[in-house]
């Protein structure tokens, strides 16, 4: 985090000052580490043996919040007969039809892979608030944590038991009623074949510990870069609506009833689905959207399958994409398998490329003689150049205000949309056929301002906000959001950030408070309402946050309640309730729908409903809990271009590399490789190794060595440092030492400073849930001396 986000890490550096313990969990010491109580060294993509060896631990020894435990997660909810854990199927689980709770009420309004669905409301039968029957999901998790035992992560982390023990020992010291800890992770534990399942261990840590919706606790995702939090919420990512509502799947919502009611929950606040549906619509198609119409739903297009970068990639490298448009990204640095994207931006008609300079995937044709693809730049304005918003890793809206006027030809993103669409509509203005109505029916009018006609972003950001169709008055927040079309949104959980028509986004109080707009509703911590115990009282006074006043009969404190505020603890839900009269008072996560924490996720995931430890796709050791190797819904690309090593014990490649990223340079390298200041602290592409494996390869310090995979090699400085030590892991006979290469992954070929990129070494394969690459743990070999030409 100090590495890599080193203006959050400003945070954490001032609760160590007053007291706080900082741990730090990585493969190599980094400037986290040098500043750590306690550094923990781990292999590459052992991350769930390590966390599930801390559930087993929190269970084992009963650490666990007991009362938040029983009333604030499922694990008193009772699992049907015919479940199978991986425990009974050798690291399988069965169908996921059997995943649901003993009634299966709870789950029959949930369709596979919503995050946001799901619940529903139980029945008291079939849960045991005891914890002691043993198909409730509290027993369950236990037997299935059971074999990660701190010897068994030692020998597949290659971490020490002490150290382990030292890790839980503090985490369960400071969490309880009285204390709160929390995670901090960024994509080290994303870029994973099971990188979901990681983060779902993290989160049954956190409920187990009470360190959900109560403040100092939390998973804080890292991910401030260039508003990558606002890129996912508006969105940016291909099976998404802004606001996190899903695209419409081609079979399933082919109609608009059949949409809202694939995805309207029975319960929760999802059963408010078709407001904000019905509200984006309306922001998007102005007055044509109308009942009768279905909204103009049918303007929206379905999706047909998988069309996430990967499987994009590959479909340009077989010719099915004729086109391709590249805005602040690089992906022939900055993507794995550097080979395969150039062959595949090779095989278009045509490629756009917006960027501050000329990157490698702007100049990718110049090392590829036969290419025909026509390739069009256009250069971007930077971030002082224009005005607008970034969203930061605490779901905080920030506004910049431009400093000076883009030179020359540069324009921003928003510049450069918007007047692309007002030409294509200018192209289409004649047209009869009806599949041109959604680009002639789109809103698509926004002052400008400047010499340039820049969009007014405050217009934008009305958009974004919603507002009352009849007046243009900006809505106060998305309670106020309707679905029979008298509102409209851009994206309902930014609803609040232009209330009254003043920009909350731009508040910057000299106190700290108010700062911004923290999505939804400018709350600042998400679930607060389980900060308080079930009856509305704080758990302590140490950690008060929001709480139950009796007196005014609404819900107050420190922070905007992330609850219904005038909703009553002693509220139950009646048998008939319907919408948000389902949300019981004493169930603080209001968007599932039985209104608790999954320690068992009985929807929403495809590989498992309990985290299991699986191996990376290409792994130095066979997996030591069970006989299935890898994730077993892990998504390849079986191609000839995308070779993969063998699952373990590969002895081309004995070696484990993990990327990471450096403070001096900012992703691959598009706003720092071309400034000489920046270029000058880290002017070349380097690997880690540690003076063991140097000795075994002959690898001198600051010379060259060439490290390979199936897929290419690269060379680099070699730094020989004691920071990424050789670990420890199998047992007995097995038992041997493993070593780490780190690589930084900014260089390319163009810039002041050149160099290999670290991601050319790295196969296409993905995690099944979201498609994410495996980047951060795969095998190579290292040798002395560099690469050929």
């Amino acid at each position: 985090m100090a590495e890599c986000h080193p203006v959050g890490f400003q945070w954490v550096m001032e609760a160590k000052a007053r007291g706080a313990t900082l741990i730090h969990v990585d493969p190599r010491f980094t400037r986290t580490s040098a500043v750590a109580d306690l550094h923990v060294p781990l292999r590459a993509g052992s991350d769930i043996a390590f966390l599930g060896g801390i559930v087993n631990y929190i269970l084992s020894e009963e650490r666990y919040f007991r009362e938040y435990v029983v009333a604030y997660t499922n694990a008193s909810s009772i699992l049907r007969e015919d479940f199978q854990d991986t425990e009974d199927l050798d690291g399988l689980f069965s169908d996921p039809s059997t995943w649901l709770y003993e009634s299966g009420s709870g789950n029959d309004d949930t369709r596979d892979g919503e995050s946001h669905e799901g619940g529903g409301l139980h029945e008291d039968a079939y849960r045991d608030p005891t914890l002691t029957h043993p198909r409730c999901v509290f027993q369950v998790l236990r037997r299935h944590f059971s074999r990660y035992t701190p010897a068994l992560v030692a020998e597949t982390c290659g971490v020490s038991e002490s150290s382990f023990l030292a890790v839980c020992s503090a985490l369960c010291d400071n969490s309880g009623r009285d204390r709160t800890s929390a995670f901090c992770y960024a994509v080290g534990w994303t870029q994973h074949t099971v990188g979901v399942q990681v983060i779902r261990t993290a989160a049954i840590v956190q409920l187990l510990l009470g360190n959900i919706g109560r403040p100092g606790g939390g998973i804080l995702a890292l991910r401030g870069h260039a508003t990558i939090q606002g890129s996912t919420d508006v969105p940016t990512l291909y099976n998404l609506l802004p606001g996190y509502l899903p695209m419409p799947k081609a079979g399933d919502d082919d109609t608009f009833g059949s949409y809202i009611s694939n995805h309207t929950a029975a319960s929760g606040w999802w059963t408010q689905f078709p407001k904000y549906t019905v509200s984006l619509l309306k922001a998007w198609f102005g007055s044509a959207a109308q009942a009768e119409n279905d909204w103009c739903y049918n303007y929206l297009p379905l999706l047909t399958g998988d069309h996430s970068h990967m499987n994009t990639v590959a479909d340009m490298a077989d010719g099915k994409v004729r086109g391709y448009f590249v805005m602040g990204e690089n992906p022939v640095v900055g993507s794995m398998h550097g080979r395969l994207q150039r062959a595949a931006l090779a095989s278009l008609d045509w490629l756009v490329v917006r960027d501050f300079a000329l990157i490698e995937t702007a100049e990718f044709w110049r090392s590829s003689p036969a290419c025909e693809t026509e390739v069009f730049f256009f250069p971007a304005a930077a971030h002082t150049e224009k005005d607008g918003t970034y969203t930061n890793t605490q779901r905080l809206l920030q506004f910049h205000h431009k400093a000076v006027e883009p030179a020359g030809d540069r324009r921003s993103e928003l510049w450069f949309m918007y007047h692309l669409g007002l030409r294509l509509r200018a192209l289409y203005a004649g047209s009869s056929l009806s599949r041109d109505r959604p680009l002639l029916d789109l809103t698509w009018s926004y002052g400008t301002v400047g010499p340039h006609d820049e969009p007014d972003v405050l217009e934008v950001l009305k958009e974004i906000n919603g507002f009352t169709v009849a007046d243009g008055v900006p809505v106060p927040s998305f309670t106020a959001l309707a679905d029979d079309g008298s509102t409209a949104c851009g994206c309902w959980i930014y609803s609040g950030s232009f209330a009254d028509g003043v920009n909350m986004t731009a508040r910057r109080s000299a106190s700290g408070a108010p700062w911004g707009f923290a999505w939804p509703a400018d709350r600042r911590l998400l679930y607060n309402r389980a900060s308080a115990d079930p009856s509305g009282r704080p758990w302590s006074e140490r950690k008060a946050y929001v709480w139950w006043d009796p007196v005014a009969s609404r819900w107050t404190g420190h922070d905007v309640p992330d609850f219904i505020v005038d909703r009553p603890p002693s509220y139950r839900p009646a048998s008939d309730a319907v919408g948000l009269d389902t949300i019981a008072g004493d169930k603080p996560f209001i968007m599932q729908g039985d209104g608790v924490g999954w320690l068992f996720a009985p929807t929403g995931v495809v590989d498992g409903p309990l985290p299991t430890h699986y191996e990376p796709q290409e792994s130095v050791m066979s997996n030591p809990l069970y006989s299935q190797q890898r994730n077993p819904t892990r998504l390849e690309w079986s191609r000839d271009d995308n070779p993969y090593h063998r699952p373990f014990d590969d002895p081309d490649y004995p070696f484990v590399v993990t990327t990471y990223r450096l403070t001096e340079h900012h992703t691959a390298g598009g706003m720092s490789r071309w400034l000489p200041w920046l270029a000058e602290l880290q002017p070349e592409f380097f690997c880690e190794v540690s003076p063991s494996l140097a000795l075994e390869r002959g690898l001198a310090n600051g010379e060259w060595a060439t490290i390979s995979t199936a897929r290419t090699s690269v060379e680099a400085r070699v730094l020989v440092t004691s920071r990424i030590p050789p670990l420890m892991v199998g047992r007995g006979r097995r038992r041997r030492a493993v070593h780490q290469i780190g690589l930084p992954y900014h260089w390319g070929s163009s810039g002041l400073v050149r160099g290999d990129s670290a991601n050319e070494l790295i196969s296409f394969v993905a995690d099944p849930n979201v498609s994410i690459q495996e980047s951060k743990a795969l095998t190579a070999d290292i040798r002395p001396g560099r690469r050929a030409r």
